[in-house]
């Protein structure tokens, strides 16, 4: 970590955890470790981003597996919570070093050795999806029988990145930021299946998922199955994008939807499953604010604390599905799609999505043919019964 950048957060000067009493602030990291584990399980969330089993675990795992190790000043749980505190406060080193009594380079070593133990088990809590339906699908008739064999949404997100100057002109985005392009196939309960992160925020998100299907860390799509994307990407075997040229109003978020013909219907109920995505990163930003905030650290430092921020999401999500911030983006409010950085749309504001070209794909044009006709399948199928429902109404 990089202390110089400290001069600049003056917003974290006077920063004391919620939920510690200020009188024991000035004892040093054990004890304020000791206070926060040994307290109620609220101030262990506050603190460290998760329910104190929750985290004996996770140190018992890396433990287990020879990652980390007590040594003679700081033990494993200090350790872990040292990284915990400041990727869920977003904190600098000067203001970690306050609290924890450290110098700087000791907690930037464990830092360090924190996130190199949870990117070596990262594979561990990255799941590929199953064979069976899922329940938001299963049990919602909107989606089903016609998503039966969806098994989740696919979905880039630019977060922000510091980066040399000489290196800026790659990374900056179409709204002029610099970011990465992190690339995330997410299942409907909120879970990342797999994470692709480092990308440059210029790169085009076709390009991307391109190289997310052909790496050999690649991205797997159950035989049968599909993800949906938006109109970023193009529709292809394994990932169903929505039609093009084809307007949907957001209205139909309040049940005031009148669907023209089969691809109109068809892109709402799309866009409707598809935002799990979005409660998914919304979960994730908020345990770990630190994402949104280009940390002054090298680039690879960088992407790892992505993955890792997302590999201990899924690890939360396994251990305490109904964790508090789990509780907050849980229920489908009806979220406008996220684009960071973009201004708001009106929401009597028709969407267009226009034809994503498919550029140095990996798949045939019979192949590609066949997506189309799923498509056209699944959009026909519903079309049919909501004109059958209708029409008995």
């Amino acid at each position: 970590m990089d202390s110089s950048d400290d001069e600049k957060d003056g917003a974290f000067e006077n920063y004391i955890p919620k939920e510690v009493p200020t009188h024991n602030i000035a004892a040093n990291g054990a004890k304020f470790v000791d206070i926060v584990l040994n307290g109620q399980n609220e101030t262990c969330l506050e603190n460290f981003r998760m329910d104190k089993h929750v985290f004996y675990k996770l140190c018992d795992i890396l433990q287990a597996r020879g990652l980390l190790r007590h040594t003679n000043r700081i033990k494993i749980e200090e350790q872990l919570a040292i990284f915990m505190f400041i990727i869920g406060h977003n904190l600098r080193t000067r203001e970690v070093q306050k609290l924890f009594k450290y110098s700087g380079e000791t907690i930037s070593r464990h830092f360090n050795n924190v996130l190199n133990a949870i990117m070596a088990i990262s594979l561990d809590f990255f799941q590929p999806p199953g064979s069976e339906i899922p329940l938001e699908v299963r049990e919602d008739p909107r989606f089903y029988p016609y998503f039966r064999n969806c098994v989740g949404a696919v979905d880039g997100i630019h977060l922000p990145v510091m980066v040399g100057v000489d290196e800026q002109g790659p990374f900056r985005n179409k709204n002029g930021f610099l970011s990465q392009n992190v690339l995330a196939a997410c299942s409907f309960d909120m879970r990342f299946h797999y994470v692709l992160a480092g990308w440059e925020g210029s790169a085009d998100d076709l390009r991307i998922l391109n190289s997310a299907l052909t790496r050999r860390n690649k991205l797997q799509v159950p035989e049968g199955k599909y993800y949906l994307v938006d109109d970023k990407y193009a529709n292809i075997p394994g990932f169903i994008a929505p039609y093009p040229n084809v307007p949907y109003s957001l209205l139909e978020f309040s049940g005031a939807f009148h669907p023209q013909d089969a691809k109109e219907l068809f892109n709402h109920r799309h866009s409707s499953l598809r935002n799990a995505t979005d409660r998914t990163f919304g979960a994730l930003k908020a345990r770990f604010p630190i994402l949104m905030s280009a940390p002054p650290y090298p680039l690879p430092t960088q992407v790892k604390l992505v993955v890792a921020a997302c590999a201990i999401h899924n690890y939360i999500r396994r251990e305490k599905p109904d964790d508090w911030i789990f509780k907050m983006y849980e229920e489908d409010v009806g979220l406008l799609p996220m684009e960071d950085s973009m201004p708001p749309l009106e929401i009597e504001q028709p969407l267009m999505v226009e034809e994503k070209q498919v550029l140095d794909s990996p798949f045939d044009e019979e192949e590609l043919e066949r997506s189309l006709q799923l498509r056209d399948a699944i959009a026909a199928e519903i079309w049919n019964d909501y004109i059958h429902d209708f029409s008995t109404t």
